[in-house]
């Protein structure tokens, strides 16, 4: 059961951002380095499925809130039709920051899940890519970069934050990941309030070993 907003605790960087945070960033550098080398193969092969699948660009170019809302082009594979209107997402992440569930999905149990219903513009093998996290490995290139690391919140849109409480700003306090506890937590099954919380215990909790777990726990998970 989910504790009131009035005992939310705030995220605490002090760990996360001291010397441990430089080993952080040196794991980020090199086991990204050396992932990137070894599915680049793969990842030429999604880039050309994906080129014939449909027109428009291999690479989805977003913009993100990373750190202390701080903007950065986001990379994905593009699983959508080109230039589709964003509209149909902002209406469902307005739903679901704000625990309105009438938008969600069900899952193949009967249960609820928090994603869109359908997306219809998604096309075939973006549904494919979407399906295994594969349209999610160009931001290799984000943590190479610095803009993210291989685990921490996900980064959100910027009008995704419209609907944010202050509280919620707190999940920005950290450096935006590829997983992170929310992902091997129940990810679609998880409101977004439960969300914010894991987020904040993932940087008040940081360590290397807990990076580890998460890293180890994403791949069953996807």
């Amino acid at each position: 059961v989910l504790a009131s907003p009035k005992l939310f605790i705030p995220a605490d960087t002090t760990k996360y951002y001291g010397a441990y945070g430089r080993i952080k960033r040196a794991v980020d550098i090199v086991l990204a380095t050396v992932m990137f080398v070894i599915v680049s193969p793969l990842m030429l092969l999604i880039a050309l499925l994906v080129k014939q699948s449909s027109s428009g660009p291999v690479l989805f170019v977003q913009e993100r809130l990373g750190r202390d809302g701080q903007p950065f082009n986001f990379y994905k594979f593009r699983s959508m039709a080109h230039n589709s209107d964003d509209a149909i997402h902002r209406q469902f992440a307005a739903m679901f920051i704000n625990g309105d569930k009438s938008g969600c999905a069900e899952s193949n149990e009967g249960e609820e899940v928090f994603k869109l219903k359908k997306d219809p513009r998604v096309t075939a093998i973006g549904a494919l890519l979407r399906r295994t996290s594969l349209d999610e490995l160009p931001q290799l290139l984000n943590i190479i970069k610095g803009e993210m690391s291989l685990v921490g919140p996900r980064p959100p849109i910027a009008y995704e934050i419209e609907n944010y409480q202050p509280r919620h700003m707190e999940r920005l306090k950290a450096i935006p990941g590829l997983t992170g506890l929310w992902q091997v937590s129940g990810r679609s099954s998880v409101s977004f309030e439960e969300m914010v919380r894991l987020d904040v215990r993932y940087i008040n909790e940081w360590s290397p070993v807990l990076d580890l777990k998460i890293l180890l726990k994403t791949i069953p998970v996807v």
